[in-house]
């Protein structure tokens, strides 16, 4: 597997280009990092940006959802794709309103996606977005019925044509701005996870799992 992914036409940075990564790296820790994805397509004429949870096997990246799906069907089509996700780090606030900005890191992968019909390839992925969203977890739920699978299609999106895009760092201030009274710096941004609460229903004697009490998403991407 070569370490970077070339870089083409549609996944030039034009502006900012010192901001843009194209090593493998960079790229699978923000997709394993970030929980949800949005889809980028046409279908008839219209344009449609659908959110979505997604998982990364190696090189693919999977997504997945009903059969009855306009977004699965039109994609299993052999459309043009465009899945982009983000994550928020930090407010970047500027002595002056037109230097704010925000500190993120974000992935964009083009390309056209293709139905997955092998059984067992259809199983790893469903294990995986059940992992990529909580570590863990797939050893302890009830698997998927041979029903439930047949409601349920799964797409691969290899990951051949992506870049990163990624802000870090203070303000960057015009230099007569820099004597301005005025508080400047970075307020930083994270996903963090609340204290879990247990269904009604659940049965009294069940614990909540170790993965569970003390889940940490920034964590799930260094682990993989």
């Amino acid at each position: 597997m070569n370490d970077h992914i070339a870089e083409t036409e549609r996944t030039r940075l034009r502006r900012l280009p010192k901001r843009g990564k194209f090593d493998r790296q960079t790229i699978y820790a923000i997709l394993d990092e970030a929980i949800v994805c949005h889809v980028g397509f046409v279908a008839d004429g219209q344009p449609y940006v659908i959110p979505t949870g997604f998982a990364r096997i190696g090189e693919d990246l999977y997504v997945h959802g009903s059969a009855a799906s306009r977004m699965l069907r039109t994609l299993s089509g052999g459309v043009d794709v465009c899945v982009t996700v983000t994550l928020l780090d930090g407010l970047v606030l500027a002595r002056s309103a037109f230097h704010h900005s925000i500190n993120y890191r974000s992935v964009i992968v083009l390309g056209r996606a293709a139905l997955v019909v092998d059984a067992s390839e259809k199983s790893r992925a469903l294990e995986a977005f059940t992992e990529h969203i909580v570590p863990g977890r797939w050893a302890d739920v009830r698997w998927p019925t041979e029903l439930e699978l047949k409601a349920t299609s799964v797409l691969k999106l290899p990951i051949t044509e992506a870049s990163a895009k990624v802000r870090t760092g203070p303000p960057i201030d015009d230099e007569d701005d820099y004597d301005l009274d005025v508080w400047a710096g970075v307020l930083p941004m994270s996903l963090q996870a609340g204290k879990p609460l247990a269904d009604d229903r659940l049965i009294k004697s069940v614990e909540v799992p170790e993965y569970v009490e003390n889940y940490d998403r920034a964590s799930v991407s260094r682990e993989r």
